[in-house]
This record gives C-alpha cells, structure tokens and sequence, in this order.
C-alpha cells in the first residue's frame, strides 16, 4: 500500500425529503444563484418546480443556465462563465447527473479566471480559486457529486478531457433516489456501467497490500450486479434506486482507491470515441473495457484471476489463470449484454473509418495507463476489436 492522504470535504446528504435542506445549505453562501440543469427533464418530474420554490422562499436571485448536454460542451461553460461574471454569481446549483455537474465544475473555476477555462482542462493553466457550487443528483452513474473531477468535450476541435482541481469540490450534495425514478431505462443502463468501470479502473493497479480495498471494490461490484436487474424491472423502487445511487457515489468518491493509484486508460480511450462521435459515455466503456481487459490479461493475470473468482464465480479448477482471467472478462460481457449494454461499436454505427483519428486524440498526452502503459498501436487493437 503507498503513502495517502485522504481529504473529501463534500457534506452528502442522502435520502427522502433531503431537497429542503437547501433552505440551510445556500444561504450562507449568498443570495445571487446560477442555477444549472439539462435538456429538461427536471421540468418534467416537477423536481425544478421544488428547487424555484425553495430558492424562492430563501430569498435568491435566480439566473438560469439550461441545456447542458450529455457530453457537456466547452461553448455551455463559457455561457455560464458569462453568466457569473456579468451578473456577480455568487454560488451555483447543479441539479442533474454528472454531465450537469461537471459543467458547472468547470463553470465554477473559469468564473474566477481571466483566461479561457479550457486552459485548466488541458492543463495549461492550473485552478486556483472557484465559485462555491452544490448539487441535487437525478442520475446515478459518475460519482461527480462527490469528487472534485470532470470531463469536459470541445466540440468544435473534437477533444474531450478529464480535469480536476482540489477547489471543485461540490459543498454538498443532495441524493434522494426518488428523483431517479423517471430516468429511462437506458440511461440506468449506462450509470450502472459507468460506475462499474469507475471500479474496476480502480482495480487494475500494480500496488501491494491491497486486501481491504481489493474486498470494498468486489463488494461494490456484486451489490450493483445483484441489484441492478431488480431494479431495471422495476424503475421506480426506492429501495433498488437508492442502493445504485449510494454505489455510484462510493464508485468514485476517493474511499475505494486510498493506497494506490487505479488505470483510467479505458475512461481515455472512451472519450476520444465520444469526442468524435459523441455517443453515450457508459455505452463506450461497455464496448470498450471488456476488449481492454483482453488486451491486458497478460500484464498479470492474477488480478484477472482473483476477480472472476470472487466477483463472477469462475470456477478456478483445472484451468491456468489466464484461462480463469478470460472467462471473467467473458461473464462480464455477458452481464452487460444482459442488461441492454451495447457490446459493439457497430451498435452505435460506427466503423473502422475514424481508428486513425481517434488514436490520434486518445495518445495526445503520450502513452497513458498506470497498470500498463499504452502506446497507439494498443489503442488501435483495443478499438479494432471493438468493431
């Protein structure tokens, strides 16, 4: 185990009926509100009827930020940005999932910088202050409600990356699982994806001495697997609701990975698809890490081995570790397949016309990966055997 230092200053605030504490949680932070969502379906389930109201009865000046997208853009960061300045925002509300969340990260730091706020996320420049920001959480997938990172896509260059400072922290974060009731299925399926691939990026290091956060990952990984088909059966059962979104938290709020350092090359590799084709971001890890997984079986199959033993069953008698290795690669497509996950890059009718180019986005930083490096060749084989 390395060296760590553990610091999440998020309060959460989990449940039924949490939405009122915003009576508490904002005012000390001022009275003049961004108040930032989606494409509009808090409008819809009545949720941005409730939060107007309670920022109403404190008293705010609300400022509206609208629209943010699934992949959100640099163009909606720069609007909010203008927003803040123009109009002397004092604090931020996200209410949404990560995408929403991750906007007004970016919001938030670039509001207190003078230069471009693409400069931080491509790490030309660093954040050193940002707007305090809170979050109401309708989606369970990405854990942004609980840790201080971001991806942010510029659309107009095709480059899509992950950011983070110490400074964008939410404040706090309110989580009632009633407010995912009306996320269609799909988009379910893709948080459960995406909140499974957060952890098994954590998994996949070379750190010794690991045993209890080796558990907490595997742990994780079995409760959204056992729960995840009861709860695409039944879309509005609080109970099945909240123990995703508690896991989407845990997934990557920083308490799984203290010790050591996880991969995240599969999460790059993703991003440089979605940047040029701009598909589901859980949808592309559901295509892709499987195939990460086989390309990297070799760089130490025991790992490989201990997880299809004690997350998927594989029955480990008679057979090499690579052989346990792959056959728990193969039980996860199969859950993923199971649930509705695409499995293909074809399913989101996409070719092999664009490997070159995507490469190209995915290696601009160099070779990446910290439990194995890649190089672009790697990068094209993973996308190959993706088609």
């Amino acid at each position: 185990m390395d060296n760590f230092t553990f610091w999440n200053p998020t309060k959460l605030i989990f449940g039924k009926g949490q939405l009122e504490q915003l009576k508490t949680e904002i005012p000390p932070y001022g009275k003049k509100i961004l108040l930032v969502y989606g494409g509009g379906s808090i409008k819809r389930n009545g949720l941005y009827d409730q939060v107007k109201e309670i920022l109403q009865e404190i008293g705010a000046d609300v400022f509206e930020l609208a629209g943010v997208e699934p992949n959100p853009r640099l163009s909606t960061v720069h609007k909010g940005v203008q927003i803040c300045k123009e109009e002397g925002i004092e604090f931020l509300l996200a209410v949404g999932g990560g995408s929403v969340i991750d906007c007004t990260k970016a919001i938030a730091a670039g509001a207190k910088y003078d230069g471009d706020a693409w400069d931080f996320i491509i790490k030309k420049a660093s954040v050193t202050d940002a707007l305090p920001f809170g979050t109401v959480l309708t989606l369970a997938a990405t854990g942004s409600e609980m840790n201080s990172g971001s991806v942010i896509t510029n659309w107009e260059t095709k480059e899509k990356h992950g950011w983070g400072s110490p400074y964008t922290f939410p404040k706090f974060s309110i989580l009632d699982p009633v407010n995912t009731f009306t996320v269609p299925k799909d988009q379910t399926v893709y948080g459960i994806v995406d909140m499974m691939s957060h952890v098994f990026e954590h998994y996949f290091h070379l750190t010794e001495n690991t045993d209890f956060q080796d558990r907490m990952c595997e742990s994780l990984l079995i409760t959204v697997m056992e729960t995840a088909p009861k709860l695409l059966a039944d879309l509005e059962n609080y109970e099945h609701r909240a123990t995703i979104l508690y896991c989407g938290t845990m997934a990557l709020n920083g308490i799984l990975n203290m010790g050591y350092r996880g991969d995240w090359a599969s999460h790059n590799i993703e991003h440089a698809v979605s940047a040029v084709y701009d598909i589901p971001h859980g949808g592309g890890l559901a295509i892709l890490f499987p195939n990460w997984m086989k390309h990297n079986l070799h760089v130490k199959p025991s790992r490989f081995k201990q997880l299809a033993i004690r997350v998927f069953g594989v029955d480990a008698n008679g057979k090499t570790d690579e052989e346990i290795g792959l056959e728990g690669i193969e039980k996860l497509r199969e859950f993923w397949n199971s649930i509705g996950a695409p499995s293909r890059l074809a399913d989101y009718d996409i070719d092999d016309s664009r490997l070159e180019e995507m490469a190209d986005k995915a290696m601009v930083n160099g070779e990446f990966g910290n439990f194995t490096k890649l190089n672009r060749d790697d990068v094209l084989a993973i996308y190959r055997a993706s088609l």
